[in-house]
């Protein structure tokens, strides 16, 4: 390999430790932080922040990825040729942000995040709202600084942060017809008179219960503990640290178990994600591809359809629970021990629309994003006022899903990401939803006993397929190369709907 590629490689580790250490402060403030430690932590993840971004951007980079780009030998080697690829995509994209907005962006976010902690456990928008304005505003200067010439509108900049080549007329496609067909199905479950008794969701458990059983389902996921924990937090998330370190958050209550468990599976998938990018070579140790693409994730929508798959596909199963089922009254006792797997699949599948995002069923859920996603373009485009996001969220919420909110805590408080300034990062669970549906149908055909073996508990071979068809590339291949590469199709919202509509027919008889 040349000089200019080890050393490139080399270069982008160091600023992968770097970056590590910027994720273990900010899982920090999650979970164990004391309240008063919030200033202070600002300043550190604003001068982290700096630091990371002025390596990154450091003109020796840009000229090292120039050498590569000319290097013949590199061109020919299609994983190289990959790495420098994204690299270069990188490099354009951190050039354009000024240090200052990078350092403002994180110690803004940091501070935003405590200040909407405090208000929804007040359930005050209101007192969230300057910090949100300054979030916002800061925001748009990041996407004026990213959009690329002749843009249809900011908004595109910031999805392709997360969902790169994607746009937002190009979400709204595919959005608006998913919507009618789900509206549509949902209307059907409605109409049903099959009532679903949810009796065995109500079971009282105590957490300490609940997060064994919930380490015994990520044992048998195939997540690895000794790479990895799992902890509380207000809001669930996933961080990725470094090599070997990937850390899993959830939240528990005494009643409905099922929304830790399934919390618990959903990061726990995006975990085995991390934890199945070649960040670790074969000894143990920090890989030499660590810290450069070809150890990072292609985009939001593929990491999040191995959450939903984990979440959805296995865990709202009925072999899942013919397996889980018996296991659960190790750490449960009794509590579930008058109800059968059917009831459970019935009870864990029911289309019933909920305040709560996190909380959703399958077939309302993508609604949730659709919401979230209509009001963060206009707040970014400028079409719409951020003090008029409470007023929005409930006319839409009563429009989309015909409930009415009842405070800001359960409705435009209720998700963290707006805080630290993650504007076009929630596409992205709908399109996760999309590949995770489509990759389903393709798994199932590969691994023809899957049902069977998760009914026993037998989820490696299930790993083993994600880990060799889509984690170990890494960023080699696009999103939208990487569906085609593994289904030989595009990606289509028709599985999804076949998937939806197989439940609805299986719990309600329609």
């Amino acid at each position: 390999m040349s000089a200019a590629y080890t050393e490139l490689c080399d270069l982008l580790r160091q600023i992968g430790h770097l970056t590590s250490v910027a994720h273990l402060v900010g899982w920090d403030q999650e979970t164990y932080m004391p309240e008063r430690g919030s200033s202070a932590r600002s300043d550190q993840q604003a001068l982290l922040a700096g630091l990371i971004h002025e390596r990154r951007t450091h003109p020796h980079i840009g000229e090292l990825i120039a050498a590569c780009e000319a290097d013949p030998a590199l061109k020919s080697d299609p994983l190289a040729a990959a790495n420098v690829r994204e690299m270069r995509r990188d490099f354009d994209r951190e050039t354009k942000l000024p240090k200052d907005l990078v350092a403002e962006l994180a110690k803004v976010g940091s501070q935003a995040q405590e200040a909407w902690k405090k208000a929804r456990e007040k359930s005050d928008f209101k007192t969230f709202l300057p910090w949100l304005e300054k979030m916002i505003a800061l925001t748009r200067r990041k996407a004026e600084c990213l959009s690329k010439p002749g843009a249809a509108e900011p908004y595109d900049a910031l999805i392709d942060l997360y969902e790169p080549d994607t746009t937002a007329a190009q979400l709204e496609a595919v959005f608006t017809p998913l919507r009618a067909e789900l509206s549509k199905l949902i209307q059907e479950v409605r109409d049903s008179k099959v009532k679903i008794s949810t009796k065995c969701l109500q079971a009282q458990i105590p957490a300490p219960d609940q997060h064994a059983f919930g380490q015994v389902v990520l044992e048998a996921m195939g997540f690895d503990l000794k790479a990895g924990r799992l902890d509380t937090t207000t809001h669930p998330f996933c961080q990725g640290i470094g090599a070997g370190d990937v850390r899993l958050t959830t939240r528990y209550r005494d009643e409905k178990f099922t929304d830790a468990l399934y919390g618990t599976m959903h990061e726990g998938g995006h975990g085995i994600y991390e934890q199945g990018l070649p960040k670790l070579d074969k000894e143990g140790n920090t890989s030499k591809l660590f810290g450069t693409p070809l150890a990072d994730s292609v985009s939001l929508g593929i990491h999040e359809s191995q959450s939903r798959m984990w979440e959805n596909f296995v865990g709202r199963s009925k072999p899942f629970w013919k397996w889980a089922l018996p296991k659960s009254k190790k750490h449960f006792g009794k509590a579930l021990a008058k109800f059968d797997v059917k009831e459970l699949y019935a009870a864990t599948n029911t289309t019933i629309p909920t305040l709560i995002r996190v909380e959703a069923d399958e077939g309302t859920y993508n609604l949730h994003v659709m919401i979230r996603f209509e009001l963060e373009r206009a707040l970014i485009n400028g079409t719409m006022k951020v003090k008029d996001i409470p007023a929005e969220w409930n006319r839409r919420y009563s429009e989309y899903l015909g409930l009415e909110v009842p405070d800001d805590r359960r409705g435009c408080l209720q998700d963290v990401h707006w805080s630290f300034g993650l504007f076009g990062y929630f596409p992205t669970y709908t399109l996760g939803n999309l590949y995770a549906a489509q990759l389903w149908e393709k798994i199932n055909a590969d691994l023809p006993d899957l049902a069977k073996d998760i009914g026993k508990g037998k989820m490696h071979e299930l790993k083993a397929w994600l880990n060799a068809k889509i984690h170990a590339h890494g960023r080699r291949y696009s999103a939208s190369e990487l569906c085609q590469k593994i289904t030989g199709k595009p990606l289509s919202a028709d599985p999804l709907l076949r998937h939806l509509r197989k439940k609805a027919e299986q719990v309600y008889g329609i």
